[in-house]
Order: structure tokens, then sequence, then C-alpha cells
């Protein structure tokens, strides 16, 4: 089993800027992409942005140019910076992880999600 643990959000004026982080922990053998999805009330999970191990990070068009994630791999972390939030920001931030698990016969590879951290763009 794979735990991902959030941390960083909160409460930010507009133009202000908060930074996610999120942990990996548990057997694993390794993570392939990671990233960050957010859920305003009343609508659908969307992606915000996804970085592979390797390869080219992914961003909704909504943040291009003003949120930036990035990963420690030794550290089975990912980050999202946010900056100029605006209220239409507002929502709560999943973390999502695709991992390789180890099995008793082989391995497995599925998709895990944190809890959620909620991120509030408020005068």
């Amino acid at each position: 089993q794979v735990q991902l643990v959030e941390s960083g959000g909160g409460l930010v004026q507009p133009g202000g800027s908060l930074r996610l982080s999120c942990a990996a922990s548990g057997s694993i053998i390794s993570i392939n992409n990671m990233g960050w999805y957010r859920q305003a009330p009343g609508k659908q999970r969307d992606l915000v942005a996804t970085l592979p191990t390797e390869g080219i990070t992914n961003y909704a068009d909504s943040v291009k140019g003003r949120f930036t994630i990035s990963r420690d791999n030794a550290k089975n972390t990912v980050y999202l910076q946010m900056n100029s939030l605006t209220p239409e920001d507002t929502a709560v931030y999943y973390c999502n992880a695709d991992a390789i698990t180890p099995r008793l016969m082989g391995v497995s590879r599925r998709s895990y999600w944190g809890q959620g951290t909620q991120v509030t763009v408020s005068s």
C-alpha cells in the first residue's frame, strides 16, 4: 500500500502564493507519474499539473504561467508552487501518484490519491 500525505493548503488573499507538498510512503518500488488535481464545490475533479519521473510536465491551461510542479524523486515527494492565486483557484487539491508496489507474486501498479488539502483564495 501507498500513503500520500498532503500539506501546505490554507487561506490566502488574491494575488498571494502557496506551496503544496505531497509525500508518498509505503512499500514503493517506483513512482512514475505524480500530479495534482483539484475539485471545487459542485464540480468534477480536474487536472492541475502532472510530472512523470522523466518527461514533460503537463499543466491545465488555467494555471499555466502561475503554477509550477516539481518533485524530489529521492523523497517520493511532489510539490506545487502556486502564485498569483485568484478566487477561481479555490478548491480541495488532491495529490496523485502512479506507483508500483511489490506483491506476493510479482508487482502491482495502480493510482493512489491523497486525502486532499483545502486551498481558499479570498480577501
